[in-house]
């Protein structure tokens, strides 16, 4: 069966695991990597707030996994802008 609009669903992602319930990749997935950045254009430091709430949430979730592949998977992507802006 043909969707028009499953392109624009919103690849939110699923507790525990921090799978996209959408697609099932690591989340953030690119579908919404993209849209974070989209939407967090402006507000470089709410991206940051948002993803950090994620990734604090994962930590108490999987407390089992290395802190390293947590950072990667939330703040790994992110734009050198971001993460180290020019004062």
């Amino acid at each position: 069966m043909w969707r028009p609009f499953a392109r624009f669903r919103v690849h939110l992602p699923t507790r525990p695991r921090y799978l996209c319930r959408y697609c099932g990749a690591p989340w953030p997935c690119s579908p919404a990597r993209l849209r974070l950045l989209t939407r967090y254009r402006d507000d470089p430091p709410g991206l940051l707030l948002h993803l950090g709430a994620y990734f604090y949430a994962a930590l108490a979730d999987q407390p089992h996994t290395p802190p390293g592949g947590l950072i990667r998977q939330f703040f790994g992507w992110l734009p050198a802008e971001i993460t180290n802006p020019e004062p």
